[in-house]
């Protein structure tokens, strides 16, 4: 097991979509916006199996996600917007546009223990 770096970019998914107007507490939602995904072979380099978790950190703050592989270009990593993706990113750093740069930010993503934090996905790695 190792820790890879890349770049995060955040989307908004169908099923976050439809799951919000559900409920944006509920289990479904939650679970959306808590799945990172990234490139298969990006996923074994970090040595976390399908639907494992993983901890996503930025300068800004980690959190506890689980891993999907999707076809997506290597070294990308695909978080959808929302409480979850807000830890990884600063208010304050803008790059003087006034608007947090949600579309690329560089990342590192390291396996957990699955047993130890699998109740806490989408909660950050205090």
């Amino acid at each position: 097991m190792g820790s890879i770096s890349g770049l995060l970019v955040t989307v908004r998914t169908a099923k976050q979509g439809s799951e919000m107007v559900t409920s944006k507490h509920g289990a479904p939602y939650l679970a959306e916006i808590s799945t990172l995904r990234i490139h298969p072979d990006d996923l074994s380099a970090v040595g976390v199996e399908e639907g494992g978790p993983a901890v996503l950190a930025s300068p800004h703050g980690e959190v506890r996600v689980i891993c999907k592989g999707t076809d997506v270009p290597r070294g990308l990593f695909f978080l959808p917007l929302g409480p979850v993706a807000n830890t990884l990113f600063s208010a304050w750093s803008t790059e003087e546009s006034g608007v947090p740069n949600w579309k690329r930010i560089n990342v590192s993503l390291t396996p957990c223990d699955e047993k130890a934090e699998a109740d806490n996905i989408g909660q950050g790695a205090f």
